[in-house]
């Protein structure tokens, strides 16, 4: 792909450019080539966003749920259609193949079509009472949300910024990623287009803690959405606590992945290697921290080198590639540093630790095992195309391991077990858990976690819901 789409902000259904405000440079993962230069807003931007915004929100929860569900239907289905064009560019600015980047993308307009239903799904209750008097319970948006998406899934993370709240009936200034800008600028344009006011849908850039500490600080903003890591995320936090705003975190992960004597060792491998190196590792659910019965640990840990070892990691673009780069420098760079640090510490280095290619953010798929504990790489999210395979010698040491960090967004089990399953539903500390599965996401299912990886939810009737606050109206 030679063209990618020229970055701008969406403020008011305007697009801005130039004008004198500085730019940052988007870089090209697969070669380090600058492909394009990202304006970022001004505080005057920022302030017009937020006049349009609150004006936005009284429009567009004034319209009917008819046609706002109407309006995002209308916005799912011109993302299918551009769904080749903006998968091309969320692979030139992101790295992943542009197989992924396309199912990433139609994912995006699948949640949208969700949430468009769920328009007609906000239903309040009344509550039984004696003739004569009554009691209703009623759901409102919260009112302008702030959203900030991260660069691992520039399209999806967007999408969930901005899907839920549209549906709530609330207005969004969301900010992308500045390292991946033009997917999510594409997919909020295609609401746009769908016919969602430009007051009720606007897109900056900028300096991430400068635009965070303005947009936050306006009393107009009244909830903040977040995906990213746990450091930042309690920083909005303490940002969003000074004003009472509502939150929604999704926050950084340590996947534990337990798999026991009783399961398929194949079918696992088959799965979690698939899982582990997708997306170069850069995903916040990644199966990580591989707790494997000692009885099978050999099996699982040469059948996980081995699978590592077929991965093809090249370009994006190219159509036998199955990993891609990593999407910024800063990933080589941090990965490699923590896995020289397990191996000082003495975990076993069985494949990869080193970068790929003499250009790019390419890193090697890497199997690590018989991590000690203190190992920075095993307390701490490495987000890279790295597994960590330990043995355990007992289901509870395993459970207790899981749970040991303070992380506690996805965990995945093998085992056939059926009692067993249940105990490890009720003791897993972890917002989503898959057993004898790779994935935690559905469109209607919910999506979060719980301690360090955050709060509220994302995805399901519940993503609509956080943005909703109830009133209780009681008549007599």
């Amino acid at each position: 792909m030679n063209d990618y789409p020229d970055p701008h902000l969406l403020v008011g259904g305007e697009k801005l450019n130039g004008g004198g405000r500085e730019t940052d440079d988007v870089l090209d993962p697969a070669t380090g080539e600058t492909i394009a230069s990202l304006p970022r807003a001004s505080a005057a931007d920022l302030d017009t966003a937020l006049d349009h915004a609150q004006s936005g929100f009284g429009e567009w929860r004034d319209t009917s749920a008819d046609k706002r569900a109407s309006i995002l239907m209308k916005g799912a289905s011109l993302i299918k259609e551009r769904a080749g064009d903006i998968a091309q560019a969320l692979t030139r600015e992101q790295g992943k193949p542009l197989a992924e980047a396309k199912g990433e993308t139609m994912y995006s307009a699948m949640l949208l079509e969700f949430y468009a239903g769920e328009i007609k799904r906000l239903y309040g209750r009344t509550l039984v009472r004696p003739e004569g008097s009554r009691v209703e319970v009623q759901y409102h948006p919260v009112g302008p949300v702030a959203g900030f998406a991260a660069w691992n899934f520039p399209s999806l993370n967007v999408m969930r910024k901005i899907g839920g709240p549209l549906a709530a009936g609330c207005s969004v200034i969301v900010k992308p990623s500045e390292e991946t800008p033009a997917s999510g600028l594409m997919i909020a344009q295609a609401l746009l287009d769908a016919g969602v006011p430009g007051s009720a849908l606007q897109v900056v850039f900028g300096v991430p803690n400068n635009v965070s500490e303005h947009l936050l600080a306006s009393p107009v903003i009244r909830k903040v959405t977040f995906t990213g890591s746990t450091a930042v995320g309690k920083q909005l936090s303490k940002l969003a606590a000074e004003d009472l705003k509502i939150t929604t975190m999704e926050l950084g992960g340590h996947g534990p992945v337990l798999v026991f004597n009783d399961t398929d060792i194949d079918r696992a491998l088959d799965s979690m290697a698939a899982a582990k190196y997708r997306n170069a590792g850069q995903v916040c659910v990644s199966p990580t921290r591989f707790l494997v019965q000692e009885e099978v640990f050999e099996k699982f840990r040469d059948g996980f080198v081995e699978r590592a070892e077929k991965v093809k990691v090249g370009n994006g673009f190219d159509d036998d590639t199955q990993m891609g780069p990593m999407a910024n420098s800063r990933g080589p760079d941090g990965l490699h540093k923590k896995i020289t640090d397990a191996q000082k510490r003495g975990a076993k280095l069985l494949t990869g630790g080193e970068r790929m290619g003499n250009q790019g953010n390419f890193y090697a798929p890497t199997v690590l095992s018989e991590v000690p504990v203190d190992a920075d790489i095993i307390n701490e999210e490495p987000f890279g195309p790295v597994a960590l395979i330990n043995p355990m010698d007992s289901e509870e040491a395993m459970i207790e391991e899981a749970n040991r960090l303070p992380y506690g967004l996805a965990a995945y089990a093998w085992t056939d077990d059926p009692a067993r399953r249940r105990r490890l539903a009720a003791q897993v500390e972890a917002g989503m858990l898959a057993i004898n599965a790779a994935s935690v996401s559905a469109v209607d299912a919910p999506f979060g976690g719980v301690k360090w990886s955050g709060h509220g939810l994302e995805d399901g009737a519940e993503g609509v819901k956080a943005c909703m606050v109830s009133k209780t109206i009681h008549e007599g």
